[in-house]
């Protein structure tokens, strides 16, 4: 078994912004994976926040021994980057291999379209209403805030798309004070979910804090392994594949979460359809989807995954799976 890993840059349709900091283009990994004339791929984005470089993520991935399956990766690489990358990369490996699709390798049923959100980048107000306003026949909008003065930008997000579903996603960004401000705005402005409102670390604020919307953990929750610390604190699970370290740790997770009463929410990192592609299996049938990373290229994959007015379409073979 070959494993091959190359840096890919994909421009940004414009900048974009959160609560951390802007960006213009995406920088991610692709590993590639071959034996007996079969090459399958995957693609990571590695994220500051959790301590990971493009360097320290292809170290990871160069690292790995000869001869290892899935189950054995689970062990070799903890969660994150470097083993969503070639964890999703075995994944399209076994299907191109076996002749089946992905899906019917995890024994899902035929996937279908999701409708997924839209993200607002974190701007002044007056830009974020107008970005609102362009992008008001979309069915879902996510708002990117997470200052210590939110209230103009929210209310100019609801001026410029006046029927549109909104949800918010603060980056860990807000304090117990700043939250507690807000909140009682939420439901008269129509937001149906706020995204990690506080940090990761200070989060215990949330089990005395009133709730009315659903809070959903982002940053707090990478893998199962988070599951016991969001008691009481988060309604919804964000699973995006570079923090539970692959699709086989998201199908875990997913499952595990809906038995302990979470909702699920299945979101990205801002990449290509390569990256999006594992994650439609996730997505199925879930509260929100938010898998819009490559609507906000100006650069993707050939073959690129379709959107349209059903939402994100899961991949073709020749793209992944």
């Amino acid at each position: 078994m070959q494993i091959e890993v190359s840096r890919d840059v994909f421009r940004l349709a414009e900048a974009f912004t959160i609560a951390r900091g802007s960006r213009t283009e995406a920088q991610v990994l692709t590993v590639r994976i071959s034996a007996d004339g079969v090459t399958g791929w995957g693609e990571c984005v590695p994220y500051a926040r959790y301590d990971e470089t493009l360097d320290s993520v292809e170290a990871e991935i160069r690292g790995l021994p000869d001869g290892f399956d899935r189950g054995a990766l689970q062990e070799l690489l903890p969660a994150g980057a470097a083993r969503n990358a070639v964890d999703c990369a075995l994944w399209d490996f076994e299907a191109k291999r076996a002749g089946k699709r992905a899906w019917e390798l995890a024994g899902l049923a035929r996937p279908g379209p999701e409708l997924t959100a839209y993200t607002l980048s974190l701007q002044e107000p007056d830009k974020m209403r107008a970005a609102a306003q362009k992008h008001a026949h979309r069915p879902l909008l996510k708002v990117k805030l997470g200052t210590p003065d939110d209230m103009p930008r929210l209310e100019a997000v609801r001026a410029g798309a006046p029927e549109a579903r909104i949800i918010i996603d603060a980056n860990e960004g807000w304090s117990a004070e700043v939250y507690a401000d807000l909140a009682p705005h939420l439901t008269r402005l129509g937001v149906e979910l706020v995204e990690q409102p506080l940090p990761a670390g200070e989060d215990d604020a949330l089990l005395g804090l009133d709730r009315p919307v659903p809070i959903c953990a982002d940053e707090s929750c990478h893998d199962r392994a988070s599951l016991p610390a969001l008691k009481g604190k988060y309604d919804i699970v964000n699973i995006k594949l570079d923090k539970t370290g692959g699709l086989t740790e998201a199908l875990a997770l997913r499952a595990e979460a809906e038995r302990q009463g979470y909702d699920i929410f299945v979101g990205c990192m801002v990449g290509s359809s390569l990256a999006m592609a594992p994650a439609t299996l996730v997505a199925q049938g879930v509260s929100v989807t938010d898998l819009d990373g490559p609507l906000l290229l100006a650069e993707d994959r050939d073959p690129p995954l379709t959107f349209d007015e059903a939402g994100v379409h899961p991949p073709d073979a020749a793209l992944w799976g």
